[in-house]
């Protein structure tokens, strides 16, 4: 489904420099300076994030705006509405297989566009076999090799699995590399304990000079049908505004 890909400058000269510098979580003190806005999300496994954001994208590309929807859950299916129910080829799937072959990850090989919209998946490991959080600073990683910073976009989306905050999972926030962070939750307990895991998460980081503020809350109620009210519609265009 490879319709479009960012332009990209010449990355050399960065590259040979992050070569020399570890990867820590360390939490900028200054004011991030890229237009983009980059809005992460979090909520409980199943809560309707992945619904959420394929609308929520859907709506600001109508709108003219440049968005990238990045799904970090190792399901890989924040994505899949978009694209009819396929799913895309994920950066960790791709890096692999590339690594294997002896050749560089570019950026079509992981980057696709539908209905205005540019989306990948960084995927995870097999079950048992890894650590999800670990996954996503490997895939953010190899996002920065390829520019991501510079990719000149309107809005970054990032869908995150939040039943628990590790430092995988909770990379946008301690590194300053979200701006907000959106809340899924429902009128059930484990949700309302997520929502609070991650504002603690979020308010710890501020303690040390992060940036990163909770935007707010997106409720999604059971009715009393058993079932949340936004996940039983998967058109992603079905949500206007």
């Amino acid at each position: 489904m490879k319709d479009e890909v960012p332009n990209l400058k010449d990355f050399d000269q960065r590259l040979r420099d992050e070569a020399n510098e570890e990867h820590t979580l360390e939490v900028p003190h200054a004011e991030p300076t890229s237009k983009t806005q980059i809005i992460a999300i979090y909520g409980k496994g199943g809560i309707g994030k992945s619904f959420t954001l394929a609308n929520l994208s859907h709506m600001m590309a109508e709108q003219g705006k440049r968005v990238l929807l990045i799904g970090c859950d190792p399901k890989s299916d924040t994505t899949s509405l978009l694209f009819g129910g396929k799913a895309c080829p994920t950066i960790i799937e791709t890096s692999t297989k590339k690594k294997l072959a002896g050749e560089e990850v570019k950026i079509g090989d992981v980057c696709f566009k539908r209905g205005g919209v540019f989306a990948m998946e960084l995927g995870g490991p097999e079950v048992g076999r890894g650590c999800g959080g670990r996954g996503i600073i490997h895939g953010f990683e190899l996002l920065e090799k390829l520019g991501f910073h510079d990719w000149d976009f309107d809005y970054v989306l990032l869908d995150f699995l939040g039943d628990v905050v590790c430092g995988g999972f909770g990379l946008p926030i301690a590194r300053d590399m979200a701006q907000k962070v959106i809340l899924v939750a429902s009128n059930d307990l484990q949700s309302l304990y997520v929502a609070n895991n991650v504002c603690s998460a979020v308010e710890y980081f501020r303690r040390l000079g992060g940036n990163v503020g909770v935007a707010g809350l997106v409720i999604n109620k059971d009715d009393g049908s058993g079932e949340n009210i936004c996940t039983r519609n998967t058109d992603p265009a079905i949500v206007k505004r």
